[in-house]
């Protein structure tokens, strides 16, 4: 079948007779083989970038990147085809891709970078994203098209660039109160200089006058003096340019002899110098004849004590090998009794395994047996209690003797228990001041309680042991007001 690609598309031929992938616009596709098409054209990818400048402050980096396969390298289209185009250019798989390859490169880069950096160099820092994205994407045979950076934009909570908005703002409107203050300064001092460049003009003018007078006085004196000056300097000029030029004469002079003298030195000391460097090369010459002669003597002695110590070495070994196959032997011997004694154990516990185990298994069906039986006596005494699950406790209960057991149980509780019991009467009626009756008034409700506390106290007085403060008075007292 003979197939044909798009203007914007790419034949992708895989199968017999092609070693790895083969591109083309037009092919035919032979049995045995298999053509997909992949399409060209770039794709746009929109992220917000989660990254974190050096000063660890967060922030949101909106891009927008045009990326698609290399068209101008094959192998890079072969690697396109390959890896990228099995999927869909919008799926989510090569979005995630292409993603965290960029996600990656850009927080590594916002790392090493200030947020003052990042703001001020926008377009450096799209350079470097843009330089490491593409070697990254590289590897998957795509190209960015073009690289769109958006305004950086804060993260909720981390307000750097809405403060920084802020800054800006009252920074301007604080420059725009300082530009009017110094226009009205301005003002001020301009109308005050004006009044007094006024008075001063009219004071130089005066000075001027009499500047002028003087200065015509002091010329004749002044030309005087500027001859004698000169003719003074001349003089000084022409001492100084000799004291010069015999100073530069002693300079050279002294130059010229220590340029001389180190001449001699370094002559002598190279003279010096070459004849230890050939009596070195002459002792090194003697002391390698000297090894020379000892290596062969030394290389001599050693190949007879090599030969003689080969043939040895070779007998030990030919011994150790005969006694270690022997071993060998036995070992395997005793290696093959102990695995038929091991099979024969192993047999062994297999069959007592097994018996134990159908003990357990006839045990547990007797156990379930047993259970099913109580499941359906229990079914069956509630179906003929009505389904009153009450009745039915209450007779498993005297049935299984429970309640003769709590009564057992209880009457050991309180056995050896000797309870005190105190029994104090008040009269009948209360009865006021003369032996009158005070039922229902206020005073009896309180001779009442007043009664109540002969018993309390001596309670407990017999449990802990301790008294009522003397000003309570005795227990006689208490009961005989009581």
């Amino acid at each position: 079948m003979y197939r044909v690609a798009g203007a914007s598309e790419y034949l992708v031929i895989t199968g017999g007779g092609i070693r790895d992938v083969k591109l083309a616009k037009k092919s035919w596709v032979l049995p045995g083989q298999r053509c997909t098409k992949f399409d060209m054209s770039p794709v746009n990818y929109t992220f917000e970038v989660q990254a974190m400048s050096a000063e660890k402050l967060p922030f949101i980096l909106p891009a927008v990147f045009t990326i698609g396969p290399r068209t101008d390298d094959l192998f890079s289209l072969q690697k396109y085809a390959k890896l990228i185009s099995p999927h869909d250019k919008l799926s989510t798989h090569v979005k995630e891709l292409v993603q965290g390859v960029i996600e990656g490169e850009t927080r590594v880069l916002a790392a090493s970078m200030t947020m003052e950096e990042i703001f001020r160099g926008t377009k450096d820092f799209k350079q470097e994203v843009f330089g490491k994205v593409q070697l990254e994407l590289d590897q998957f045979g795509l190209v960015i098209y073009n690289a769109n950076i958006k305004q950086l934009v804060d993260i909720p909570g981390h307000e750097y660039f809405s403060y920084l908005g802020q800054k800006t703002q009252m920074e301007a409107a604080n420059q725009a109160k300082v530009d009017v203050a110094e226009a009205k300064k301005k003002g001020e001092i301009g109308a005050k200089t004006r009044e007094g460049e006024t008075l001063q003009n009219a004071a130089r003018i005066d000075a001027d006058t009499k500047i002028i007078s003087l200065k015509s006085q002091g010329e004749g004196k002044k030309e005087d003096i500027k001859i004698k000056s000169e003719v003074k300097i001349f003089e000084n000029e022409r001492e100084a340019e000799v004291a010069e030029a015999n100073a530069e004469l002693a300079k050279k002079k002294a130059a010229w002899t220590r340029e001389a003298q180190v001449v001699e030195v370094e002559a002598t000391k190279t003279v010096a110098l070459r004849e230890a460097e050939l009596q070195r090369e002459v002792e090194r010459m003697n002391a390698m004849t000297r090894t020379e002669k000892l290596k062969a003597e030394f290389l001599s002695k050693a190949s007879v004590e090599y030969e003689t110590k080969v043939q040895e070495a070779n007998w030990e070994l030919y011994k150790k090998q005969k006694a270690a196959e022997a071993a060998l032997f036995e070992k395997e011997r005793e290696a093959d009794a102990q695995k038929a004694l091991a099979e024969a154990a192993l047999y062994a516990r297999q069959q007592s395994a097994d018996a134990e185990f159908y003990a357990k298994k006839k045990e547990a069906e007797g156990i379930a047996a047993l259970g099913h039986a109580h499941g359906a006596y229990l079914r069956t005494l509630l179906e003929a209690l009505g389904g009153n699950y009450a009745a039915l406790r209450d007779y498993m209960m005297i049935n299984n003797g429970m309640f003769q057991e709590m009564a057992k149980i209880n009457g050991e509780a309180v056995r050896g228990l000797q309870p005190r019991i105190s029994v104090w009467t008040s009269g009948g009626g209360g009865e006021g001041v003369d032996g009158k009756a005070v039922s229902g008034s206020a005073l009896a409700e309180i001779a009442n309680v007043y009664r109540t506390l002969p018993p309390l106290l001596t309670t407990v007085q017999e449990q802990t042991g301790m008294v009522p403060p003397p000003w309570m008075g005795s227990f006689k007292e208490l009961a005989h007001e009581g």
